[in-house]
């Protein structure tokens, strides 16, 4: 198979060859298989073989308390990286650089969006204006969907007759529905955003793709005023510049402040987890909002037909690149929504989707070992060293809360007299429960960060209401166990077990409300 053919693959029934098909459909079953076969593995065991779960339970719960002691450790250190950075002049940092004009760089910031209201939009926008980062380098690239209406054309143009001065350009692109080939969403629309503003400005204007970095942010996303001036300075500094995505942090704040306690604390873990993973390099791939340089963006071509396009334009440029790309990890913050919709129950059910589509990453699995069979210039170590980060993280995401809150008693339960009457049975609740105890200073690390990550408390909220919001979010991480398999196991096993039975997952658009 030809390298831009694997490239393009979004499932199976992309692939012509029969043998090849039925290979990578074997792959996309990986993932479920893996982790169903964990849980059902737990619960006939311990039927049959209760002793050796029970010890298999200990050992696993020993694991996860070290690796909890180790993100927290992680966790600790990205905070306060974060706080310097957060606080450094990148502009006079800039200016140090004496091999390179920091001032030849170009930033195109892409914002797709889909029936999401004028205020979110112009929300984003301002904090664009107000950015240290001399806007006649800025090009911003409203990207509407044809398929939302006229009236967001229309809506489009008024942002863009309103803001065009505020940047060097302000383009709207207008992406077409049902095209051939493609999944509607985001990534599909920001693609077709880079083309066009390729066409219609880049190359008009004859800028060096080398000089400028594009930067795909979700609609709803804030960045801070020193954040394209920091992100520059990395471009800058980095070895190879060209071949590296850039990652910030991401904060859900925006809405913090109305958002519901699940829902806090399902956003605040995902800023953790990518806390955690800038300390990981090597393991980092891009999520959410994220920033390409113009080269790769347009050699490589931002996925078209897939759920996840930002891991997929990483992965996309690793393969390309024959193993020679990475993410660097950029401690500074960009904001965004918590999920948020007009009712509990409404809010309860969008989050539980949002964490579906995210935890259709799993896809990328298959994508990565067709890929890597594929390429043969990738070296082995690299290729096992990822395979093992994506699948050990998806099937945690899937079944460490349940085989740490729930299947624990398993053994007790279903393991017969005769273990009940032994030692371990005796033993087995008290260490899981000594060990979970000993645990919760991840959690109490995680309630501490989150609320010195926290904006301030709205003035025109009510005292008592500021005094309950602030007590809340320290309190809500007691929710955690209940969250992490309400809105972590349990989504993350629909999409593999999706992914395992061919019945593939569409884009859905995350709502934006207000209050």
């Amino acid at each position: 198979m030809e390298k831009k053919d694997y490239l393009d693959i979004s499932k199976a029934s992309d692939i012509k060859n029969p043998r090849e098909k039925a290979l990578y459909r074997f792959f996309e079953m990986i993932p479920g298989i893996l982790s169903l076969g964990t849980l059902f593995g737990v619960l006939v065991f311990s039927w049959l073989f209760p002793s050796q779960v029970a010890i298999f339970i200990i050992c696993f719960c020993f694991y996860y308390l070290f690796r909890i002691l180790y993100f927290s450790l992680h966790q600790m250190v990205g905070y306060f990286r974060v706080k310097i950075n957060m606080k450094k002049d990148w502009l006079k940092e800039l200016k140090k650089i004496k091999s390179k004009n920091w001032k030849d760089i170009y930033h195109v910031v892409i914002l797709p969006t889909y029936k999401e209201s004028k205020e979110i939009i112009e929300e984003s926008i301002e904090t664009l204006v107000k950015s240290d980062y001399p806007k006649e380098k800025i090009i911003v690239v409203l990207a509407v969907e044809e398929r939302a209406g006229q009236n967001f054309e229309r809506q489009a143009k008024i942002i863009a007759d309103k803001y065009s001065d505020e940047f060097y350009k302000f383009l709207i692109t207008v992406h077409p529905d049902n095209i051939k080939g493609e999944i509607s969403g985001k990534g599909s629309n920001t693609a077709f955003a880079g083309r066009e503003v390729k066409e219609k400005i880049i190359d008009k204007l004859k800028i060096p793709y080398e000089n400028i970095l594009i930067s795909t942010f979700d609609i709803d996303t804030k960045v801070f005023t020193q954040y394209f001036a920091c992100l520059t300075w990395y471009y800058l500094t980095e070895k190879n510049p060209i071949y590296a995505s850039y990652q910030p942090i991401p904060v859900y704040n925006n809405n913090i402040w109305s958002a519901s306690v699940f829902s806090r604390v399902v956003s605040t873990s995902n800023t953790f987890w990518q806390m955690i993973q800038q300390e990981r390099s090597e393991k980092l791939t891009t999520y959410s909002s994220h920033s390409t340089p113009a080269k790769t963006f347009f050699e490589v071509g931002y996925p078209t037909n897939v759920v996840s396009d930002d891991s997929r334009i990483f992965w996309r440029a690793y393969l390309n690149y024959d193993g020679n790309y990475r993410a660097v990890p950029i401690y500074y913050l960009v904001s965004m929504d918590a999920v948020m919709a007009k009712n509990f129950w409404r809010t309860a059910l969008n989050q539980y989707k949002q964490q579906r589509r995210w935890a259709w990453g799993c896809a990328e699995i298959p994508y990565i070992m067709f890929g890597f069979l594929n390429n043969k210039k990738i070296s082995l170590r690299h290729k096992i060293g990822h395979l093992y980060t994506i699948l050990d993280g998806f099937w945690s995401w899937a079944t460490a809360a349940l085989l740490l809150f729930l299947l624990g008693w398993l053994p007790i339960i279903l393991g017969g007299q005769k273990f009940n009457f032994s030692v371990l049975s005796f033993n087995l609740p008290i260490l899981t429960s000594q060990i979970m105890t000993v645990s919760m200073v991840g959690m109490l690390v995680s309630a501490i960060l989150s609320t010195m990550l926290l904006p301030p408390v709205p003035r025109d909220m009510k005292w008592y209401l500021r005094w309950f919001k602030k007590s809340t979010v320290f309190l809500q991480w007691i929710f955690l166990p209940i969250t992490l398999i309400v809105f972590g196991s349990a989504p993350s096993l629909d999409a593999q077990i999706r992914l395992m039975t061919g019945k593939y997952l569409g884009f859905w658009v995350t709502e934006k409300i207000r209050k």
